[in-house]
């Protein structure tokens, strides 16, 4: 904004309520507006005077009493306005949904705001968006998203239904509804797994988990559905084989927003694909190094991984690392570091923030002028009850807790997914209750980040961290960069370094490790006491044992 511009805001009448005004007010202060308050029942005639006195460039009015008292005020404000002057003033109004019909009919008001719109919406207005047109269409690029948007988070859900036509539906009721950002597209198991191998692909599979995609022309018809409302980006899974083929399909029929891939995962390791640990890993740091050459964000959905299968919280922040650092060494330069709180389950508050900026400390220790970190949150999927009222209220608990670490993107988990797999009309309410709380938030709340056992957790965890980091680095010695080297990583696995209990038996890892949540954190303990092991110690007793 090249000059200031100035803004007045009053309630006109007998009206008193000014928590509308006074939002509006400070948004735009917000936004570097010059903005004066001049009080409430304010006549008409004092502010027709504060018009002509201090030439505002914008008029705020609020009236949220009956349509019936709001007529004649409302049509008498746009007489005397035009009478003494005034015509070429600007004036928005803000009030309920009737009253804002009355306003409309005056066709005074350039600007009309109701219960109902957010404040992401009034932003948009008071910086000169006024709406999206075809000439004018909210960012498509996830940076510039997240930075129009700011001090707001992006909304992200997951979507997909059983039925081509009944996806393309649901795109295009959340698109009209405006509400979210980042709708990430799921697939069938049939198209992660074999979409370029129809032969391969089980009829009887068709729709399970997700929207069954068969042609590069279902995704151009998808992607097209959600050219409408407020244009939200599109992302979908990488699949689990044939990785680098699909990229580039994902990129030219939906612009994929941002990669998201794992490091150790989708292979003979998580029974999701055929792959070895070692090719898995080094298709991976492929695929980064792709989409890092094009400019394309990427996600290694790497941490939560471990921490679903009941890992320790410290290979947890470990692994967040590694997938960071990858990233970074593959030309990565806008990295999207996916934080699961919640998980496991049993995880109280407390050390979940803890373990949570533990991470973010770390990954964002590797932020430089070629490479950004973007915090993107999300509840986990177990955390959920099947009660639908109560998951309604996890939904809004995890949502509090996850806006303490300040994300750019915030990964809404349907209340309904405990039951059944999020229709369009779920997506739209769950989202709806997060941007509830996330506006809440951002209004002020106590700094949970402060608490004093969660600053005494995180640094523990940055401790235990440090020395499980030094081992895997120690199993390369020699090595030029042993955290990038495939045939180091898959050494961190099979010594058990890197392992987790529900890997048991698995013939690529140790599946050896023992945990307990112990007063809210996941921690590796000795199997036949069951009290805590340090990491020191549990390595130690790893390299003895394999000796």
């Amino acid at each position: 904004m090249s000059a200031r511009v100035s803004i007045v805001g009053a309630t006109l009448g007998d009206c008193v309520h000014v928590a509308g005004v006074l939002g509006f007010l400070r948004l735009a202060e917000g936004e570097a507006y010059d903005t004066d308050f001049l009080g409430t029942q304010v006549a008409i005639e004092d502010l027709i005077a504060a018009c002509h006195r201090q030439r505002p460039d914008l008029v705020a009015i609020s009236y949220r009493l009956s349509p019936e008292s709001a007529r004649p005020l409302l049509w008498d404000l746009k007489g005397k306005v035009e009478a003494a002057g005034l015509g070429g003033t600007r004036f928005a109004f803000g009030g309920t949904g009737p009253v804002c019909e009355v306003a409309r009919a005056t066709d005074l008001f350039e600007a009309i705001f109701d219960g109902g719109t957010s404040p992401v919406e009034v932003l948009n207005y008071l910086r000169g968006d006024t709406g999206v047109t075809d000439d004018t269409v909210l960012p498509q690029s996830l940076v510039q998203r997240i930075r129009t948007k700011g001090p707001f988070p992006l909304v992200r859900h997951h979507y997909g239904r059983p039925t081509l036509k009944e996806t393309e539906r649901g795109i295009e009721e959340i698109a009209e509804a405006g509400i979210l950002d980042i709708l990430s597209l799921g697939p069938d198991h049939n198209a992660q797994s074999a979409f370029f191998h129809r032969g391969e692909q089980d009829p009887d599979q068709d729709g399970a988990g997700g929207v069954p995609i068969r042609k590069a022309g279902d995704l151009v018809r998808l992607f097209a559905g959600s050219r409408r409302g407020n244009y939200p980006l599109m992302r979908c899974y990488s699949g689990t084989r044939d990785v680098i083929r699909m990229a580039g399909m994902l990129r030219n029929t939906i612009n994929n927003a941002w990669c998201a891939v794992p490091l150790f995962w989708y292979n003979v390791l998580d029974g999701r694909g055929l792959r070895s640990l070692q090719e898995s890993i080094g298709e991976a740091q492929e695929m980064m190094r792709w989409h890092g050459d094009r400019g394309v964000p990427v996600e290694v959905n790497e941490s939560h991984h471990w921490s679903l299968r009941d890992s320790h919280d410290t290979c947890a922040v470990v692994a967040a690392y590694l997938a960071a650092y990858n990233a970074r060494a593959a030309g990565v330069s806008d990295y999207v570091a996916q934080y699961m709180f919640n998980t496991p389950p049993g995880t109280s508050a407390t050390m979940d923030l803890a373990k949570m900026l533990a991470k973010i400390e770390m990954i964002e220790s590797l932020v430089g002028p070629d490479f950004r970190a973007w915090r993107q949150v999300r509840s986990g999927l177990f955390s959920f009850p099947p009660d639908e009222e109560e998951a309604r209220g996890q939904l809004a608990y995890s949502t509090v807790i996850q806006m303490a670490i300040r994300p750019h993107i915030v990964h809404v988990v349907g209340f309904s997914e405990a039951d059944h797999a999020a229709t369009a009309d779920d997506v739209i309410k769950s989202c709806r209750m997060a941007e509830r709380v996330i506006h809440n938030c951002l209004a002020g709340v106590p700094d949970m980040r402060r608490d004093s056992e969660v600053l005494k957790r995180k640094q523990e965890l940055l401790e235990e961290a440090d020395v499980l980091l030094g081992a895997i680095r120690d199993l390369g010695s020699g090595e030029e960069d042993p955290l990038t080297d495939p045939d180091v990583l898959c050494r961190a696995v099979r010594t058990g370094y890197m392992d987790a209990p529900h890997l048991a038996g698995n013939s690529v890892a140790q599946g050896r490790l023992q945990t307990r949540i112990i007063r809210g954190a996941c921690l590796a303990v000795n199997p036949e006491t069951g009290e805590p092991v340090g990491e020191a110690e549990r390595l130690h007793g790893l390299r003895r044992e394999l000796s």
